[in-house]
Protein backbone atom coordinates (compact mmCIF):
# COMPACT_ATOMS: atom_id res chain seq x y z
CA UNK A 1 0.00 0.00 0.00
CA UNK A 2 1.62 3.33 -1.06
CA UNK A 3 2.06 5.85 1.73
CA UNK A 4 -0.68 8.48 2.03
CA UNK A 5 0.13 12.06 1.08
CA UNK A 6 -0.45 14.95 3.40
CA UNK A 7 -2.87 17.68 2.34
CA UNK A 8 -3.17 21.07 3.95
CA UNK A 9 -5.98 21.47 6.49
CA UNK A 10 -6.34 22.66 10.08
CA UNK A 11 -5.98 19.05 11.19
CA UNK A 12 -3.14 17.86 8.93
CA UNK A 13 -5.66 15.85 6.92
CA UNK A 14 -4.37 12.84 5.03
CA UNK A 15 -5.87 11.91 1.67
CA UNK A 16 -5.41 8.98 -0.70
CA UNK A 17 -3.96 10.12 -4.05
CA UNK A 18 -2.25 7.29 -5.90
CA UNK A 19 -4.92 6.91 -8.56
CA UNK A 20 -8.02 8.89 -7.85
CA UNK A 21 -11.03 7.74 -5.81
CA UNK A 22 -11.32 4.18 -4.54
CA UNK A 23 -13.18 1.83 -6.87
CA UNK A 24 -15.42 -1.12 -6.05
CA UNK A 25 -12.45 -3.45 -6.61
CA UNK A 26 -10.36 -1.58 -4.04
CA UNK A 27 -12.56 -1.28 -1.02
CA UNK A 28 -10.64 -0.25 2.07
CA UNK A 29 -12.08 -0.29 5.56
CA UNK A 30 -12.39 3.40 6.53
CA UNK A 31 -11.31 2.97 10.14
CA UNK A 32 -8.32 0.81 9.27
CA UNK A 33 -7.22 3.30 6.61
CA UNK A 34 -7.35 6.20 9.09
CA UNK A 35 -5.26 4.28 11.61
CA UNK A 36 -2.68 3.24 8.99
CA UNK A 37 -2.53 6.77 7.63
CA UNK A 38 -2.04 8.27 11.06
CA UNK A 39 0.69 5.75 11.86
CA UNK A 40 2.49 6.63 8.61
CA UNK A 41 2.28 10.31 9.47
CA UNK A 42 3.47 9.66 13.02
CA UNK A 43 6.65 8.01 11.71
CA UNK A 44 7.53 11.19 9.80
CA UNK A 45 6.46 13.84 12.31
CA UNK A 46 6.79 14.27 16.10
CA UNK A 47 3.70 13.39 18.16
CA UNK A 48 1.22 16.27 18.52
CA UNK A 49 1.48 18.18 21.82
CA UNK A 50 -1.87 16.94 23.12
CA UNK A 51 -0.76 13.29 22.90
CA UNK A 52 2.56 14.05 24.61
CA UNK A 53 0.85 15.99 27.40
CA UNK A 54 -1.75 13.25 27.82
CA UNK A 55 0.80 10.46 28.14
CA UNK A 56 2.73 12.59 30.65
CA UNK A 57 -0.46 13.29 32.62
CA UNK A 58 -1.50 9.63 32.71
CA UNK A 59 1.98 8.66 33.86
CA UNK A 60 2.08 11.37 36.54
CA UNK A 61 -1.35 10.31 37.84
CA UNK A 62 -0.30 6.64 37.77
CA UNK A 63 -3.22 5.78 35.48
CA UNK A 64 -3.60 2.82 33.14
CA UNK A 65 -5.76 3.19 30.04
CA UNK A 66 -7.80 0.89 27.80
CA UNK A 67 -9.68 2.56 24.97
CA UNK A 68 -12.21 1.53 22.32
CA UNK A 69 -13.12 3.27 19.07
CA UNK A 70 -16.35 2.25 17.34
CA UNK A 71 -17.36 4.14 14.23
CA UNK A 72 -14.74 6.89 14.30
CA UNK A 73 -11.90 8.56 16.15
CA UNK A 74 -9.50 5.64 15.68
CA UNK A 75 -6.69 8.03 14.76
CA UNK A 76 -6.47 8.85 18.48
CA UNK A 77 -5.09 5.36 19.03
CA UNK A 78 -2.22 5.91 16.60
CA UNK A 79 -1.46 9.32 18.09
CA UNK A 80 -1.25 7.82 21.56
CA UNK A 81 0.65 4.60 20.92
CA UNK A 82 3.34 6.33 18.82
CA UNK A 83 4.08 8.78 21.66
CA UNK A 84 7.19 7.98 23.74
CA UNK A 85 6.20 6.47 27.08
CA UNK A 86 2.76 5.34 25.91
CA UNK A 87 3.48 1.65 26.43
CA UNK A 88 3.69 2.25 30.17
CA UNK A 89 0.17 3.70 30.42
CA UNK A 90 -1.83 2.44 27.40
CA UNK A 91 -2.62 -1.20 28.11
CA UNK A 92 -4.82 -1.98 25.12
CA UNK A 93 -6.85 -0.40 22.30
CA UNK A 94 -9.65 -1.91 20.23
CA UNK A 95 -11.49 -0.89 17.05
CA UNK A 96 -14.72 -2.96 16.88
CA UNK A 97 -16.11 -1.88 13.51
CA UNK A 98 -18.77 -4.57 13.04
CA UNK A 99 -21.89 -4.49 15.16
CA UNK A 100 -21.23 -8.09 16.13
CA UNK A 101 -17.87 -6.99 17.53
CA UNK A 102 -19.55 -4.37 19.69
CA UNK A 103 -22.15 -6.92 20.76
CA UNK A 104 -19.36 -9.28 21.79
CA UNK A 105 -17.86 -6.65 24.07
CA UNK A 106 -21.21 -5.69 25.62
CA UNK A 107 -22.97 -9.04 25.91
CA UNK A 108 -25.69 -8.54 23.30
CA UNK A 109 -27.28 -6.25 20.69
CA UNK A 110 -27.62 -2.53 21.43
CA UNK A 111 -30.65 -0.31 20.92
CA UNK A 112 -28.39 2.15 19.07
CA UNK A 113 -24.73 1.78 18.15
CA UNK A 114 -24.02 5.51 18.28
CA UNK A 115 -25.39 6.73 21.60
CA UNK A 116 -24.36 7.90 25.03
CA UNK A 117 -25.49 4.59 26.53
CA UNK A 118 -23.42 2.46 24.15
CA UNK A 119 -20.37 4.70 24.60
CA UNK A 120 -20.74 4.44 28.37
CA UNK A 121 -21.11 0.67 28.26
CA UNK A 122 -17.98 0.39 26.14
CA UNK A 123 -16.10 2.66 28.56
CA UNK A 124 -17.14 0.50 31.53
CA UNK A 125 -16.08 -2.64 29.65
CA UNK A 126 -12.74 -0.96 28.91
CA UNK A 127 -12.36 -0.02 32.59
CA UNK A 128 -12.99 -3.64 33.59
CA UNK A 129 -10.46 -4.79 31.01
CA UNK A 130 -7.85 -2.39 32.41
CA UNK A 131 -8.45 -3.83 35.87
CA UNK A 132 -8.08 -7.43 34.67
CA UNK A 133 -4.90 -6.74 32.69
CA UNK A 134 -3.23 -5.17 35.71
CA UNK A 135 -4.35 -7.92 38.06
CA UNK A 136 -2.93 -10.49 35.62
CA UNK A 137 0.46 -8.83 36.07
CA UNK A 138 0.25 -8.98 39.86
CA UNK A 139 -1.31 -5.63 40.74
CA UNK A 140 -3.59 -5.78 43.79
CA UNK A 141 -7.28 -5.51 42.81
CA UNK A 142 -7.91 -2.35 44.85
CA UNK A 143 -4.89 -0.65 43.27
CA UNK A 144 -5.92 -1.75 39.78
CA UNK A 145 -9.40 -0.30 40.24
CA UNK A 146 -7.98 3.02 41.43
CA UNK A 147 -5.56 3.31 38.49
CA UNK A 148 -7.83 2.18 35.65
CA UNK A 149 -9.31 4.46 32.99
CA UNK A 150 -11.74 3.11 30.39
CA UNK A 151 -12.43 5.34 27.39
CA UNK A 152 -14.68 4.79 24.39
CA UNK A 153 -16.05 6.65 21.41
CA UNK A 154 -19.03 5.84 19.24
CA UNK A 155 -19.48 7.91 16.11
CA UNK A 156 -21.65 8.35 13.03
CA UNK A 157 -19.54 10.38 10.61
CA UNK A 158 -19.68 11.30 6.95
CA UNK A 159 -19.82 8.35 4.53
CA UNK A 160 -20.21 7.89 0.78
CA UNK A 161 -24.00 7.91 0.98
CA UNK A 162 -25.85 10.74 2.79
CA UNK A 163 -26.88 10.06 6.39
CA UNK A 164 -30.45 10.59 7.51
CA UNK A 165 -29.39 11.30 11.07
CA UNK A 166 -26.87 13.80 12.43
CA UNK A 167 -23.11 13.48 12.15
CA UNK A 168 -21.97 13.00 15.73
CA UNK A 169 -19.33 11.61 18.04
CA UNK A 170 -19.94 10.56 21.64
CA UNK A 171 -17.08 9.95 24.06
CA UNK A 172 -17.38 8.33 27.49
CA UNK A 173 -14.63 7.96 30.08
CA UNK A 174 -15.05 5.73 33.12
CA UNK A 175 -12.92 5.80 36.26
CA UNK A 176 -13.55 4.56 39.77
CA UNK A 177 -14.54 8.10 40.72
CA UNK A 178 -16.73 9.33 37.86
CA UNK A 179 -18.46 8.82 34.52
CA UNK A 180 -17.85 11.56 31.93
CA UNK A 181 -19.69 11.92 28.64
CA UNK A 182 -19.14 14.42 25.83
CA UNK A 183 -21.38 14.47 22.76
CA UNK A 184 -20.48 16.54 19.71
CA UNK A 185 -23.07 17.02 16.96
CA UNK A 186 -21.35 18.23 13.82
CA UNK A 187 -22.93 20.45 11.20
CA UNK A 188 -23.84 18.12 8.33
CA UNK A 189 -22.01 18.14 5.01
CA UNK A 190 -19.60 20.94 5.95
CA UNK A 191 -16.47 18.79 6.41
CA UNK A 192 -14.78 15.84 4.78
CA UNK A 193 -14.70 12.44 6.46
CA UNK A 194 -11.02 12.97 7.26
CA UNK A 195 -11.78 16.28 8.99
CA UNK A 196 -14.59 14.71 11.02
CA UNK A 197 -12.28 11.81 11.95
CA UNK A 198 -9.64 14.25 13.16
CA UNK A 199 -12.16 16.12 15.31
CA UNK A 200 -13.47 12.84 16.77
CA UNK A 201 -9.91 11.80 17.66
CA UNK A 202 -9.29 15.19 19.29
CA UNK A 203 -12.52 14.85 21.26
CA UNK A 204 -11.51 11.40 22.57
CA UNK A 205 -8.04 12.54 23.63
CA UNK A 206 -9.42 15.69 25.29
CA UNK A 207 -11.97 13.67 27.29
CA UNK A 208 -9.29 11.25 28.51
CA UNK A 209 -7.11 14.21 29.48
CA UNK A 210 -9.96 15.77 31.47
CA UNK A 211 -10.36 12.51 33.40
CA UNK A 212 -6.60 12.52 34.07
CA UNK A 213 -6.84 16.14 35.31
CA UNK A 214 -4.52 17.45 32.60
CA UNK A 215 -5.59 20.95 31.48
CA UNK A 216 -2.67 21.11 29.05
CA UNK A 217 -3.94 18.10 27.10
CA UNK A 218 -7.67 18.70 27.51
CA UNK A 219 -8.08 21.38 24.85
CA UNK A 220 -11.51 21.21 23.20
CA UNK A 221 -11.26 20.36 19.49
CA UNK A 222 -11.91 23.16 17.02
CA UNK A 223 -15.62 23.35 16.28
CA UNK A 224 -17.80 25.79 14.39
CA UNK A 225 -20.76 27.79 15.76
CA UNK A 226 -23.05 25.40 13.89
CA UNK A 227 -21.79 22.43 15.93
CA UNK A 228 -23.34 21.45 19.28
CA UNK A 229 -21.50 20.06 22.28
CA UNK A 230 -23.10 18.54 25.38
CA UNK A 231 -21.38 17.28 28.54
CA UNK A 232 -22.62 15.06 31.35
CA UNK A 233 -20.40 14.35 34.35
CA UNK A 234 -21.42 12.34 37.41
CA UNK A 235 -18.92 12.15 40.25
CA UNK A 236 -20.02 9.24 42.40
CA UNK A 237 -20.37 9.35 46.19
CA UNK A 238 -18.29 6.91 48.20
CA UNK A 239 -21.08 4.31 48.59
CA UNK A 240 -21.73 4.09 44.87
CA UNK A 241 -18.05 3.90 44.10
CA UNK A 242 -17.77 0.95 46.49
CA UNK A 243 -20.84 -0.63 44.89
CA UNK A 244 -19.38 -0.17 41.41
CA UNK A 245 -16.00 -1.65 42.35
CA UNK A 246 -17.49 -4.58 44.29
CA UNK A 247 -16.46 -3.46 47.78
CA UNK A 248 -20.10 -3.15 48.85
CA UNK A 249 -23.10 -5.42 48.14
CA UNK A 250 -26.04 -3.07 48.63
CA UNK A 251 -26.77 0.64 49.12
CA UNK A 252 -30.16 2.10 50.01
CA UNK A 253 -31.28 5.00 47.82
CA UNK A 254 -34.48 7.04 47.98
CA UNK A 255 -35.01 8.67 44.61
CA UNK A 256 -33.49 11.61 42.78
CA UNK A 257 -32.23 13.33 45.95
CA UNK A 258 -29.52 10.66 46.18
CA UNK A 259 -27.44 12.47 43.58
CA UNK A 260 -27.15 15.85 45.32
CA UNK A 261 -23.95 15.32 47.31
CA UNK A 262 -20.34 15.15 46.20
CA UNK A 263 -17.90 12.27 46.47
CA UNK A 264 -16.94 13.01 50.09
CA UNK A 265 -20.03 11.33 51.55
CA UNK A 266 -23.37 9.67 50.75
CA UNK A 267 -26.08 11.72 49.05
CA UNK A 268 -29.12 12.76 51.02
CA UNK A 269 -31.26 9.70 51.77
CA UNK A 270 -28.57 7.17 50.82
CA UNK A 271 -27.59 4.60 53.44
CA UNK A 272 -24.76 2.12 53.67
CA UNK A 273 -26.44 -0.51 55.89
CA UNK A 274 -27.89 -3.74 54.52
CA UNK A 275 -31.57 -4.64 54.07
CA UNK A 276 -33.55 -6.03 56.99
CA UNK A 277 -34.91 -9.56 56.87
CA UNK A 278 -38.53 -10.31 56.03
CA UNK A 279 -39.18 -7.53 53.54
CA UNK A 280 -41.28 -7.25 50.40
CA UNK A 281 -38.94 -6.72 47.42
CA UNK A 282 -39.57 -5.96 43.76
CA UNK A 283 -36.35 -6.64 41.77
CA UNK A 284 -35.85 -5.56 38.18
CA UNK A 285 -33.90 -3.46 35.71
CA UNK A 286 -36.73 -0.87 35.38
CA UNK A 287 -35.46 0.40 32.04
CA UNK A 288 -37.75 2.25 32.19
CA UNK A 289 -40.01 2.12 35.23
CA UNK A 290 -43.62 2.22 33.97
CA UNK A 291 -47.23 2.19 35.16
CA UNK A 292 -47.36 -1.59 35.01
CA UNK A 293 -44.58 -1.82 37.59
CA UNK A 294 -46.30 0.71 39.87
CA UNK A 295 -49.61 -1.17 39.67
CA UNK A 296 -47.86 -4.47 40.44
CA UNK A 297 -46.25 -2.85 43.48
CA UNK A 298 -49.57 -1.57 44.83
CA UNK A 299 -51.26 -4.96 44.40
CA UNK A 300 -48.29 -6.76 46.01
CA UNK A 301 -48.45 -4.46 49.04
CA UNK A 302 -52.15 -5.30 49.46
CA UNK A 303 -51.44 -9.01 49.21
CA UNK A 304 -48.42 -9.05 51.55
CA UNK A 305 -49.79 -6.34 53.87
CA UNK A 306 -46.45 -4.59 54.17
CA UNK A 307 -44.60 -1.78 52.36
CA UNK A 308 -42.56 -2.64 49.28
CA UNK A 309 -38.94 -1.80 48.47
CA UNK A 310 -37.57 -1.80 44.94
CA UNK A 311 -34.27 -3.45 43.99
CA UNK A 312 -32.04 -2.55 41.06
CA UNK A 313 -28.87 -4.53 40.45
CA UNK A 314 -26.00 -2.51 38.98
CA UNK A 315 -24.39 -5.74 37.76
CA UNK A 316 -25.48 -8.19 35.08
CA UNK A 317 -24.35 -11.74 34.43
CA UNK A 318 -23.40 -11.08 30.78
CA UNK A 319 -23.07 -7.29 30.51
CA UNK A 320 -20.90 -4.53 31.99
CA UNK A 321 -22.17 -2.96 35.24
CA UNK A 322 -24.18 0.25 35.20
CA UNK A 323 -22.12 3.43 35.05
CA UNK A 324 -22.79 6.41 37.33
CA UNK A 325 -24.85 8.31 34.74
CA UNK A 326 -27.08 5.26 34.27
CA UNK A 327 -27.42 4.81 38.04
CA UNK A 328 -28.47 8.44 38.41
CA UNK A 329 -31.03 8.20 35.62
CA UNK A 330 -32.56 4.93 36.85
CA UNK A 331 -32.72 6.13 40.47
CA UNK A 332 -34.37 9.41 39.46
CA UNK A 333 -37.41 7.49 38.18
CA UNK A 334 -38.30 6.34 41.67
CA UNK A 335 -38.74 9.87 43.06
CA UNK A 336 -38.37 9.03 46.73
CA UNK A 337 -39.75 5.48 46.69
CA UNK A 338 -37.66 3.01 48.76
CA UNK A 339 -34.96 1.63 46.48
CA UNK A 340 -31.93 -0.63 46.95
CA UNK A 341 -28.99 -0.60 44.57
CA UNK A 342 -27.23 -3.97 44.75
CA UNK A 343 -24.70 -6.21 43.06
CA UNK A 344 -27.11 -9.16 43.16
CA UNK A 345 -27.21 -10.07 39.47
CA UNK A 346 -28.91 -13.46 39.97
CA UNK A 347 -31.96 -14.41 41.98
CA UNK A 348 -29.89 -16.67 44.23
CA UNK A 349 -27.72 -13.67 45.10
CA UNK A 350 -30.83 -11.62 45.87
CA UNK A 351 -31.90 -14.27 48.40
CA UNK A 352 -28.68 -13.60 50.34
CA UNK A 353 -29.03 -9.80 50.18
CA UNK A 354 -32.73 -9.90 51.20
CA UNK A 355 -33.06 -12.84 53.65
CA UNK A 356 -36.47 -14.37 54.37
CA UNK A 357 -38.16 -11.89 52.04
CA UNK A 358 -41.13 -12.05 49.69
CA UNK A 359 -40.30 -11.24 46.06
CA UNK A 360 -42.49 -9.69 43.38
CA UNK A 361 -41.95 -10.81 39.78
CA UNK A 362 -43.51 -11.28 36.36
CA UNK A 363 -44.33 -14.58 34.70
CA UNK A 364 -41.23 -14.54 32.50
CA UNK A 365 -38.89 -14.18 35.50
CA UNK A 366 -40.76 -16.91 37.36
CA UNK A 367 -40.41 -19.26 34.38
CA UNK A 368 -36.64 -18.71 34.32
CA UNK A 369 -36.09 -19.73 37.96
CA UNK A 370 -35.97 -23.52 37.27
CA UNK A 371 -34.59 -23.28 33.71
CA UNK A 372 -31.19 -25.05 33.37
CA UNK A 373 -30.13 -22.54 30.68
CA UNK A 374 -29.68 -19.97 33.46
CA UNK A 375 -27.42 -22.31 35.43
CA UNK A 376 -24.84 -23.05 32.78
CA UNK A 377 -27.03 -25.75 31.22
CA UNK A 378 -26.79 -27.91 34.34
CA UNK A 379 -29.98 -29.67 35.41
CA UNK A 380 -28.52 -30.55 38.78
CA UNK A 381 -27.62 -26.89 39.40
CA UNK A 382 -31.17 -25.88 38.47
CA UNK A 383 -32.58 -28.46 40.86
CA UNK A 384 -30.37 -27.18 43.68
CA UNK A 385 -31.41 -23.61 42.89
CA UNK A 386 -35.10 -24.50 43.14
CA UNK A 387 -34.53 -26.07 46.56
CA UNK A 388 -32.62 -22.99 47.71
CA UNK A 389 -35.34 -20.61 46.51
CA UNK A 390 -38.10 -22.68 48.11
CA UNK A 391 -36.28 -22.78 51.45
CA UNK A 392 -34.94 -19.19 51.62
CA UNK A 393 -37.74 -17.13 50.07
CA UNK A 394 -40.66 -16.29 52.31
CA UNK A 395 -42.85 -16.18 49.23
CA UNK A 396 -43.14 -15.25 45.55
CA UNK A 397 -45.91 -12.97 44.24
CA UNK A 398 -46.14 -13.72 40.53
CA UNK A 399 -47.95 -11.62 37.90
CA UNK A 400 -48.99 -12.75 34.44
CA UNK A 401 -48.11 -10.82 31.28
CA UNK A 402 -48.91 -10.58 27.59
CA UNK A 403 -46.84 -12.77 25.28
CA UNK A 404 -47.41 -12.90 21.51
CA UNK A 405 -50.67 -11.00 21.92
CA UNK A 406 -52.08 -13.39 24.53
CA UNK A 407 -52.19 -12.92 28.29
CA UNK A 408 -50.04 -15.53 30.02
CA UNK A 409 -51.50 -16.58 33.36
CA UNK A 410 -48.67 -17.12 35.79
CA UNK A 411 -50.46 -20.11 37.35
CA UNK A 412 -50.29 -21.94 33.99
CA UNK A 413 -46.49 -21.99 33.92
CA UNK A 414 -45.00 -25.44 34.47
CA UNK A 415 -42.56 -25.29 37.37
CA UNK A 416 -41.47 -27.75 40.07
CA UNK A 417 -43.92 -28.28 42.92
CA UNK A 418 -41.47 -26.73 45.40
CA UNK A 419 -41.65 -23.37 43.60
CA UNK A 420 -45.41 -23.54 43.18
CA UNK A 421 -45.76 -24.12 46.92
CA UNK A 422 -44.20 -20.74 47.80
CA UNK A 423 -45.89 -18.75 45.00
CA UNK A 424 -49.02 -16.60 45.05
CA UNK A 425 -50.35 -16.20 41.52
CA UNK A 426 -52.06 -12.91 40.70
CA UNK A 427 -54.93 -13.61 38.29
CA UNK A 428 -55.76 -11.76 35.09
CA UNK A 429 -58.87 -10.39 36.83
CA UNK A 430 -56.71 -8.84 39.55
CA UNK A 431 -54.10 -7.42 37.19
CA UNK A 432 -53.61 -6.80 33.53
CA UNK A 433 -51.69 -3.96 31.89
CA UNK A 434 -50.16 -4.66 28.50
CA UNK A 435 -46.89 -2.78 28.96
CA UNK A 436 -43.26 -3.83 28.95
CA UNK A 437 -40.01 -1.94 29.41
CA UNK A 438 -38.63 -3.53 26.23
CA UNK A 439 -41.52 -2.22 24.15
CA UNK A 440 -41.13 1.27 25.65
CA UNK A 441 -37.38 1.31 24.89
CA UNK A 442 -37.98 0.21 21.29
CA UNK A 443 -40.56 2.95 20.85
CA UNK A 444 -38.17 5.53 22.31
CA UNK A 445 -35.26 4.54 20.03
CA UNK A 446 -37.51 4.30 16.96
CA UNK A 447 -38.54 7.90 17.58
CA UNK A 448 -34.93 9.04 17.63
CA UNK A 449 -34.20 7.78 14.14
CA UNK A 450 -30.91 6.23 12.91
Amino acid sequence: MPPPQRAGSPFGRLVWRPGGPLTSRRRYDAVAFVVRAALSRARLMPPPPDAVALVDALSAADRRLVLTSAGGGAAAIARLVTTPGASAVVLEAAVPSARAAVDGLLGGPQESYCSSRTARRLAVAAWQRACRLQEAEGTAPAEARARSVGAAITAALRTRSPKRGPHRAIVAVQTREATRVVELILAKNTRSRADEEAIAADLLLAAIAAAAASPAAAAVPAVSPADQMHRDIVEAPLERRELFTGDRTAVAASGHRTDTAGPAGPPAGEQAGGPAAGGLVFPGSFDPLHEGHLLMARIAEEIAERPLAWELSVTNVDKPPLDYVEMRDRVTQFAGRPLWLTRAATFLEKLDVFPESTFVMGADTFARLPDPRYYGGSRSAATRAVKTIASKARGLIVFGRVRDGLFQEASAIEVPAALRAVAYFVSQREFRLDLSSTQLRRHEWAGRGP
